[in-house]
């Protein structure tokens, strides 16, 4: 199973991801996870990280599109993954379709989870109190959302015409067991 999620901070797409790649013993490859653990390494490339996520900038397109690159082509990967928070703006689109295309790598199926900032807003808090995640404030969020929905959530329209049969959409806001149910039943008739 391939699976893409897009979805602002804070839609529940991790969760469902981490629910699906667990059942289905494939990656969850949450660009965020390891970017964050490339900040744990302290090295050169994790302090340049540091310095672009702790005021809610996105990471370079240069740096990250090989990571992913890298990932989806690893052992861990063979038999499917979910991709979460990539692609994030149109080049890295644009990247991965050529990528998935020249690597003989067909999808599955395209969630997009649909919230409202109200609703992700007081997610994203909560999980900041819970996790203690520095990168989680109110102005880091507000960052995140306005770039998300202005360069990636255009995204979404993007692959919702390129790949019309596996695109669905669905509503973040339910609970979660009401997601995971819409989802495995979308999943069963992929």
């Amino acid at each position: 199973m391939k699976l893409i999620i897009f979805g602002p901070p804070g839609s529940g797409k991790g969760t469902q991801a981490s629910i699906l790649a667990k059942k289905n013993k494939i990656p969850h490859l949450s660009t965020g996870d390891i970017l964050r653990s490339k900040l744990e390494e302290g090295d050169d490339l994790g302090q340049e990280l540091s310095k672009i996520m702790s005021v809610g900038n996105l990471v370079p397109d240069s740096i990250i599109n090989p990571i992913v690159a890298d990932k989806l082509l690893s052992n861990d990967c063979k038999n499917g993954f979910i991709l979460d928070g990539y692609p994030r703006n149109k080049n890295q689109s644009e990247f991965l379709i050529d990528f998935l295309k020249k690597n003989n790598l067909d999808i599955d199926l395209i969630i997009d989870f649909i919230a409202d900032t109200t609703t992700v807003k007081k997610r994203i808090m909560e999980r900041s109190r819970i996790e203690n995640r520095s990168d989680d404030n109110l102005e880091v969020i507000k960052t995140r959302l306005d770039k998300y929905f202005a360069e990636t959530q255009p995204l979404a329209v993007m692959f919702k015409e390129k790949f019309k049969d596996k695109f669905f959409e669905i509503n973040a806001t339910q609970e979660i067991t009401k997601i995971q149910y819409d989802i495995e039943n979308k999943l069963k008739n992929a």
